[in-house]
């Protein structure tokens, strides 16, 4: 697979951002706990995932390739998105108070996800063009929520069942997001 299509597909299942580079794993770990926070914090992901891509390309692209600085691209990319996710959070609470309510602590945490940064540098180191970035970032962003959904639903069942001591919580949730990742291994092999 090649092309716009072969890009998205990668993005959401081949090269999963949580289960196949374990980016994000803080947010996957910390908010799967119930689903309704799942929904929340995957849609914030999402939202400033493709906002960040924009932002870091345009950075990249008008900034740092013309004065030759490419070797302060993560620094860069660090301080656009966090000032992106503080006007995001401003423009939130004063124009859409009840949405800002809604997301709560999620939009705040967005900017200490390693997911949306290291997707603005994987665009960045696989060349990709303005389409291609943006298609990859709406990839991740649907593999990012594909997985912390179904993780969450799939602790909120372990939750009901009687485990051993020893494996409540964080011991059963690691294991089953490694065999999360397993599963999602098996398709590495499709390019």
């Amino acid at each position: 697979m090649n092309g716009t299509f072969g890009i998205l597909f990668s993005s959401i299942f081949v090269s999963n951002i949580i289960l196949s580079r374990f980016l994000g794993m803080c947010s996957f770990l910390g908010v799967s706990k119930n689903f309704k926070n799942s929904v929340g914090m995957s849609a914030a992901v999402s939202f400033v995932m493709l906002l960040a891509t924009m932002l870091s390309y345009a950075c990249y692209h008008l900034l740092l390739v013309p004065f030759h600085l490419e070797y302060l691209k993560t620094l860069v990319f660090i301080l656009a998105i966090a000032t992106l996710v503080q006007l995001v959070e401003m423009f939130m609470k004063k124009a859409m108070p009840a949405l800002h309510k809604a997301m709560g602590i999620y939009l705040p945490l967005i900017t200490t996800n390693c997911a949306i940064l290291g997707i603005a540098l994987i665009n960045v180191e696989s060349n990709y063009n303005f389409i291609d970035s943006c298609v990859n970032s709406i990839g991740t962003s649907i593999g990012y929520t594909m997985a912390i959904l179904l993780f969450s639903c799939i602790r909120e069942r372990l939750n009901e069942k009687a485990l051993p001591k020893c494996l409540q919580n964080l011991p059963i949730a690691l294991i089953t997001a490694s065999c999360m990742s397993i599963s999602m291994m098996g398709m590495s092999g499709i390019h």
